[in-house]
């Protein structure tokens, strides 16, 4: 099988696929967002896994509107990596310091946040231009700086880079690298919306339901704009008290601060056309932008550089994509397991979910690999100390282990 193939019909819009094996599921659903009337061009690509509405990895242009859920439940979720001044010998000589430093400045688990709320700018952006996200600002406020649940992470690791396009030297470095989005209040606003569009859309049949869209010239579709791009900022904001916080604590300061995000949508052209192109769990990749793109805790992350490639509608993938769900995860494998794979790597575990185990995910170096002609490498980050959500009390209940 090609590492590329288009998928067309009379009826639906063109999409190519990257990568090989890739979930049934996650076609199945890609096929049925480019059957929608609104929609122009897609994309799958090779982290591409099952999703809600539109596929994780999956990348789709409609004309006139926006689909929540193919925005995603995490709104602008997105990776941030800062290269520090200090040696990475600097780690390895004192460890404890860099654990400390982790676990004060942010927080993981579902609802967490601080007693003492953070300040950012963002919170003196407009709030109230809608009573849903008016309501939802305190929520925001007490999560500011926290990074939830899920696959979202804080790592210490070794950069090497390989080219100087950043204004530093080819060598090794020591880098902090973060993974969160914009937590509940974002899920709420993804949640409330796709409620609305669904209910705007009843003509939709079932396995549609969750690709209903909102008109952009609509009410509901302006506000749900203005609101993703405020948790865009909300998002952003997360990683900046995250990053400063680490790095004060530490008395260090940042070299080179790289971020993309994805789970979200953007208006750009297609040929004479605007379009929205919304990308899930896929990241921008134009001509000569930055990016990060990170795979499992015991594998490393890839800073790269978008070659721009307009069949995948300029993205790439954002990470290794699941290749279990969280699940049949947590019913294979014990902690153990991940525990001893992490010792092997020379990687130390602050805390995780043993849904997060790295043997629930692709190989990152074979999805690299599947999207040479979307992006470059310039570096690699290897993970020497992670912290993730600590493991889900309930998880012995849902797999019925004692």
């Amino acid at each position: 099988m090609p590492r590329n193939r288009e998928k067309k019909n009379q009826k639906s819009a063109p999409y190519r696929i990257w990568g090989e094996n890739l979930d049934i599921e996650a076609i199945r659903q890609m096929d049925n967002a480019c059957s929608l009337p609104i929609s122009v061009k897609g994309a799958l690509m090779p982290d591409a896994h099952k999703g809600y509405g539109l596929p994780i990895g999956g990348v789709l242009a409609v004309k006139n509107a926006v689909i929540p859920y193919a925005v995603g439940v995490d709104i602008a979720c997105r990776v941030k990596m800062s290269v520090l001044d200090l040696p990475f010998q600097e780690y390895e000589k004192n460890r404890g310091k860099f654990k400390i430093a982790l676990e004060t400045e942010t927080r993981f688990g579902v609802g967490q946040g601080f007693a003492r709320p953070r300040q950012h700018r963002v919170m003196n952006d407009n709030w109230s231009f809608c009573p849903q996200v008016r309501n939802l600002k305190d929520k925001a406020w007490k999560q500011l700086g926290t990074s939830g649940s899920g696959n979202h992470f804080a790592e210490f690791g070794q950069l090497m880079l390989e080219k100087n396009d950043f204004g530093l030297e080819k060598g090794i470095y020591l880098a902090l690298l973060t993974h969160s989005g914009s937590r509940g209040t974002g899920a709420a606003i993804a949640k409330h919306y796709s409620a609305l569009a669904k209910k705007l859309h009843p003509e939709l049949p079932r396995h549609l339901n969750n690709l209903a869209w909102l008109d952009l010239k609509s009410s509901e579709g302006e506000e749900y704009w203005q609101a993703m791009e405020l948790m865009g900022r909300y998002a952003s904001a997360n990683h900046d008290i995250i990053h400063t916080g680490v790095l004060h604590h530490l008395g260090a300061i940042s070299i080179l601060s790289l971020e993309n995000h994805h789970n979200f949508a953007w208006k750009e052209q297609l040929g004479h056309r605007e379009v929205i192109v919304h990308r899930k769990g896929a990241t921008p990749a134009g001509k000569d932008v930055p990016g990060i793109i990170p795979g499992s805790m015991a594998s490393p992350t890839f800073i790269v550089r978008g070659l721009g490639n307009e069949a995948a509608m300029c993205s790439a993938a954002h990470g290794a994509g699941r290749k279990m769900s969280r699940t049949a995860a947590m019913k294979k494998f014990k902690q153990s397991d991940m525990i001893k794979l992490l010792n092997q790597r020379g990687i130390t575990l602050i805390s995780a979910g043993i849904d997060e185990i790295p043997m629930a995910y692709k190989s990152i170096e074979t999805v690299m690999d599947q999207q040479k002609d979307l992006v470059e490498i310039l570096g690699r980050f290897d993970p020497k100390l992670v912290k993730m959500a600590p493991p889900d009390r309930y998880a012995k209940k849902r797999t019925g282990k004692k």
